[in-house]
């Protein structure tokens, strides 16, 4: 069931909106009243993600950004500035999740701290520095269930999305004062384009629909509905808090 958040007037920012969690994270900002920035290095997929927020009668623009550059990480904020006038919330959600032989391979570990962990924190920096002369806001960040345990086949996505969850409660700690929440979001295995391979193994989605005990996938618009509350008036007192979307995969 689709809720209106109340964020008439503010504007949002979100990464990785090309589609996935990002693009329903985007549509369900819009549907609450706010203006979208859409951001991702598929500008395909963001042009679509700005159609559809349209064609529902909301607001949306595109700007490219590859979170891995600090120069157009700080691009895409005053872009976002410069087109609706302001950010009151930002969803720091681009990223990659690669299964590969050699997971240790320097190459692998460096990009995916790049985009996961250091893209992360390249975004809120931009982000607060503006928040911080504007009264606040609230970020969020996409961590995952490999936030807060183990997997042993993933060491630098593990790793980073550990970071994330850091970085959110760093931030919360910095800048409470300044009206500033920061939290993240831990999903747990999600439909979305980048698990539709495994989707599409039935003997692999049996599996993972095993691990979770509501027994099923879960969906881009349930990670979505989450990330807007956090970042509406109705969690004003919630900061610093990793919020596990999981079925109850994480409960064992």
């Amino acid at each position: 069931m689709a809720i209106n958040y109340g964020l008439d007037g503010k504007v949002a920012l979100v990464t990785g909106a090309g589609g996935g969690i990002g693009r329903a994270a985007a549509e369900a900002f819009a549907r609450s009243g706010a203006s979208v920035m859409v951001s991702d290095v598929n500008e395909a997929g963001g042009a679509e993600t700005v159609t559809l927020i349209e064609a529902a009668g909301g607001k949306a623009a595109f700007v490219r950004c590859d979170v891995s550059n600090a120069g157009e990480v700080k691009a895409m904020v005053a872009a976002t500035v410069a087109t609706f006038g302001g950010l009151d919330c930002a969803f720091n959600n681009a990223g990659i999740n690669r299964i590969t032989d050699d997971q240790y391979d320097d190459a692998i570990w460096e990009r995916d701290i790049a985009i996961n962990l250091s893209g992360v924190m390249r975004c809120m920096r931009e982000e607060a520095a503006y928040m911080l002369q504007n009264g606040g806001g609230a970020i969020v960040n996409t961590a995952s269930i490999n936030g807060l345990v183990g997997n042993g086949g993933q060491p630098a996505y593990t790793a980073a999305k550990h970071g994330v969850v850091g970085l959110a409660r760093h931030g919360a700690l910095r800048w409470a004062k300044a009206g500033i929440r920061v939290n993240a979001v831990c999903p747990g295995v999600i439909e979305t384009p980048m698990t539709a391979p495994l989707v599409q193994n039935a003997e692999m989605k049996a599996l993972i629909d095993g691990m979770t005990p509501m027994g099923r996938m879960g969906q881009a618009s349930e990670i979505a509905e989450a990330v807007v509350w956090l970042c509406s008036p109705a969690a004003s007192f919630v900061t610093g808090h990793a919020m596990v979307v999981d079925g109850g995969a994480t409960a064992f």
